[in-house]
């Protein structure tokens, strides 16, 4: 049978930056076997649902580019691709279990059950399941009497359907990243299949769903590494057992300091975003930076998130999606939690940019100052962006570390003034302020010959002229080369610049 994989997330919230690396192990292991890659959205869980939540992860998606062959916009054989459009489905596969008796209807209210974990756990000490050694005390079609169930029925009492959890077995299975994975059937609470309103819990329809789009492959993330034996028991009893998919359980994401889940209020505190585009959280008034706000690059995103948990076998560290989507596979995966490295994102990003065509960049670039209402030279923007790249990690960070290039340097680094320059030695520069007037034309390799030939001319050493004409030109030691610099900022700029800074110069050192 061809590879089918799914990424299928609940719309309760932004989509985690750990879904993101999910989806894309999926959309790498679907690609790699030649595949395909499915969307399916898991929005039973009314009580959580959280508006624009859908489509948030789908621009999410199509930002980072991995586009499903599948799903609530492409369409497919197999849909619809959201679970509240599916709930007759459902409803069928809940009478088949209740009707082979592996579920039963549990007519326990929300406060009965609060009352009863209380006292349970004031007895034991230990938060209570609801499980094959609690079901019997409870109001359910088990405990209760055939006739008592009825009354119930009739009556149009609510009520949910809970799996029946064998007694006294060993429920294993195979994870294609962990290996042999069991659980005994104690540790299995009875969980609920179908809510009280008729739609199916995330373990029932999961199971249903993967089966009906024949998914082969479920990649998912560790925290439902538990969830295992439940859905082995469901394929059991809804015949599938021979059919159901191979399970890899994907490691969990750790916070930068290797402790914990990563979680978005210790990126926050950070100051990192764990989320891939910026997130309103409307209940708080608060904003979540996403990645794509913070100038990060989708591939370079995608890049640093692929080698977040797997290891190619190789010293590569940046790859195509092509390359990728070559040399991935789950037997490289890691089964130990990888940590949050955002200093190595960063890195990536700049690697990413390094490699990006300056025009591309430019135009960007060109956006980005118009949003900040920055003044600039279209036309320079490309050579600005070339010599940029190099020196900064990500695209927003450009308008900063090249703001001499729209405006006036906004600071002098004196320190670095005062050490290399002399008031005295003020003649040699209005020489070369003269010499650089009369330089024709006024490109970067003509400009070098020229400040050579007069250092060689007076013998005044570079080291004495190109730190002050950089000071001069952008306040600091620290940028692009300098000619590339003053041909780029024009004739008219650089002279002006040069006359104003040096009577700036003299006044400070005289002052």
């Amino acid at each position: 049978m061809a590879v089918r994989v799914r990424f299928a997330p609940s719309p309760t919230g932004p989509l985690h930056i750990g879904g993101i690396r999910t989806a894309l192990y999926n959309y790498l292991f679907a690609r790699h076997h030649g595949g395909q890659f499915l969307l399916r959205i898991e929005d039973t869980d009314q009580k959580r649902y959280v508006a624009n939540a859908e489509e948030y992860l789908l621009e999410a998606l199509t930002w980072c580019g991995l586009t499903p062959d599948e799903g609530p916009v492409q369409g497919g054989p197999d849909g619809p691709y959201r679970q509240s459009e599916r709930s007759a489905i459902y409803a069928v596969y809940a009478q088949q279990l209740l009707d082979s008796g592996h579920a039963y209807r549990a007519f326990d209210t929300e406060e009965e059950l609060d009352q009863w974990r209380v006292r349970e756990e004031a007895a034991t000490g230990q938060p209570p399941k609801y499980d094959l050694h609690s079901r019997m005390t409870l109001r359910n079609s088990l405990s209760l009497p055939p006739e008592e169930t009825a009354r119930l029925l009739a009556s149009g009492a609510d009520h949910v359907l809970r799996l029946r959890v064998p007694e006294n077995e060993t429920i294993s299975f195979v994870d294609l990243i962990r290996g042999q994975v069991s659980f005994r059937s104690e540790e299995v609470d009875d969980k609920v299949l179908l809510k009280a309103d008729g739609l199916p819990t995330y373990h029932l329809a999961n199971v249903v769903d993967d089966h009906l789009m024949h998914i082969t492959h479920v990649i998912r993330g560790e925290e439902w590494l538990s969830s295992g034996p439940l859905h082995i028991l469901l394929y059991r009893y809804l015949g599938w057992e021979n059919e159901r998919p191979a399970f890899a359980h994907l490691p969990l994401i750790l916070n930068p300091n290797g402790q914990g889940k990563l979680s978005k209020r210790t990126a926050d505190k950070l100051g990192i975003p764990v989320f891939p585009l910026n997130w309103l959280d409307d209940a708080s008034g608060q904003t979540w930076m996403g990645f794509r706000e913070n100038g990060f690059e989708p591939q370079a995103l995608l890049n640093f998130l692929a080698l977040l948990g797997w290891n190619p076998g190789t010293e590569q560290e940046l790859f195509s999606m092509d390359e990728m989507v070559q040399a991935f596979d789950l037997d490289r995966v890691h089964k130990a939690g990888a940590r949050f490295d955002f200093d190595k994102a960063r890195w990536f990003n700049q690697e990413y940019l390094k490699r990006m065509d300056n025009g591309v960049l430019a135009s960007r670039l060109g956006q980005l100052l118009v949003e900040r209402g920055v003044l600039h030279d279209a036309n320079a923007l490309p050579a600005i962006a070339g010599m940029l790249k190099e020196r900064v990690h990500l695209l927003q960070e450009m308008p900063e570390a090249g703001h001499y290039f729209f405006e006036e340097p906004r600071s002098l680094d004196e320190a670095a003034l005062r050490k290399k320059y002399k008031v005295e030695g003020r003649p040699v520069f209005d020489q070369l302020l003269g010499e650089l007037q009369d330089c024709s034309p006024f490109e970067a390799e003509a400009l070098e010959a020229k400040v050579k030939a007069y250092a060689a001319q007076t013998g005044q050493g570079l080291g004495v002229l190109m730190p002050i004409l950089r000071l001069a030109l952008a306040g600091t030691l620290q940028g692009p080369p300098v000619f590339d610099m003053m041909a780029v900022l024009g004739k008219e700029k650089v002279v002006q610049r040069l006359q104003q800074n040096l009577d700036r110069f003299d006044a400070l050192l005289a002052g």
